[in-house]
């Protein structure tokens, strides 16, 4: 049986920065992983680059059970801590939109980082390898694995969702956590775009690939403003994605799909300057044209000359314009899913080390838990300062 100080379990995001925070502070680490592969949720994300963290991170970004847990963790290791590793390392990198950063190259930069701050803080790294069984014991933990046995004061669980199950994504972590009579809420998929109802489908399907931007509404009040893009199953875009986290089965979701036009106003100038163009051909000046041609052919919208249109007809127009609904039939599932809702419950944990309350030396960081933030750097900014908060104390 081989002894290590910190027994890591999941090669990803958190448990790469987990794994260097406790190497530096000359604990005996071990990573296993069952994939043949370090990071490979990273290696993908972003399109291949990686959108590695936010400007703008906040708080309110992030859906948890406990609107507070995130805030010691995301303050002791925040965006600009990482930002300087990634610079410390020469990676170049820009930002897109809304404060989002990317590496200009690849998110195999982000990788190979954090593989080698590990090698300086003497992690040893083990992948291909299976958990048979963990229990605890006076010493901390035993772990039965495919490569041996190991005993380990720390045990951090960083496995992830249930997201992208193509990249390895299994409930192992939640079992771990239900094994120790820990609570885990409820999880579904998140960051996920909306299949529709057969007959929105129908009507719909022949403008896949078409994006605009829109507001999008849930229920709940929240909004964003961003793009949506029609596919052949139905909504997606980075709006949907956002609004898909605060969507719940039965419900609707409204879109505005003229966010910097003031409709009235527009629609008064150029019935003045041309008042018998056709309604259609004017409204695909600041809509997509096949759109237009659809909710015509729908009888959604009037098929007439501006100058026939009237004061009550006009105030409709704009109400279907600026507040289109659609009760989504679901979302793609945790098939494309880029984040789990849902998990570990975070009441279970200490905010300030991940450690669970009513098990010692037992610690859960990333995804695993109920924490979820926004597209765009949220959630590897998450897995960042979680990892870093378990590291700092396993």
């Amino acid at each position: 049986m081989q002894h290590k100080d910190v027994i890591i379990i999941g090669a990803g995001a958190a448990g790469l920065m987990c794994a260097l925070t406790a190497g530096y502070r000359g604990r005996d680490v071990l990573l296993l992983d069952n994939a043949k592969q370090m990071g490979r949720k990273i290696l993908i994300s972003g399109g291949g680059r990686c959108n590695f963290t936010n400007q703008n991170i906040e708080t309110n970004a992030f859906l948890c059970g406990n609107r507070h847990f995130c805030k010691s963790a995301l303050a002791r290791f925040s965006q600009w801590d990482f930002i300087a590793m990634v610079e410390r390392h020469g990676i170049e990198y820009h930002e897109k939109t809304l404060g989002q950063l990317f590496c200009n190259e690849s998110a195999k930069e982000i990788v190979d980082m954090l593989k080698t701050e590990c090698e300086w803080a003497g992690v040893n790294i083990q992948l291909r390898t299976e958990i048979v069984s963990i229990t605890a014991n006076d010493a901390g933990y035993l772990l039965q694995t495919s490569a041996g046995d190991y005993q380990c004061q720390s045990l951090v669980i960083a496995t992830g969702g249930l997201s992208m199950p193509k990249l390895g994504a299994t409930p192992f972590g939640y079992k771990v956590a239900e094994q120790f009579g820990l609570a885990v809420k409820p999880t579904s998929a998140a960051l996920v775009p909306f299949t529709l109802h057969q007959a929105d489908k129908d009507k719909f399907e022949q403008l896949a690939g078409i994006a605009l931007p829109v507001i999008a509404t849930a229920e709940s009040g929240q909004s964003f403003k961003e793009a949506m893009l029609f596919t052949h199953r139905g909504l997606s875009g980075p709006a949907v994605l956002q609004i898909s986290s605060y969507w719940r089965a039965g419900q609707k979701v409204s879109f505005n799909l003229l966010p910097e036009t003031d409709f009235i106003a527009w629609l008064t100038a150029t019935t003045a300057e041309s008042p018998k163009l056709s309604f259609k051909n004017a409204l695909s000046r600041i809509l997509p044209k096949r759109l237009v041609e659809v909710l015509i052919e729908h009888g959604e919208l009037p098929e007439k000359n501006l100058n026939q249109l009237g004061k009550g007809e006009i105030s409709q127009i704009e109400q279907y314009l600026t507040y289109w609904q659609i009760a989504p039939n679901g979302t793609e599932g945790y098939r494309t899913a880029e984040v789990t809702l849902g998990g570990v419950d975070t009441d279970e944990l200490s905010s300030k080390t991940m450690e669970a309350k009513k098990q010692p030396g037992l610690y859960f960081v990333g995804e695993v838990m109920d924490v979820s933030g926004w597209l765009g750097g949220y959630n590897f900014q998450w897995a960042w300062s979680s990892g870093y908060a378990a590291g700092e104390v396993a």
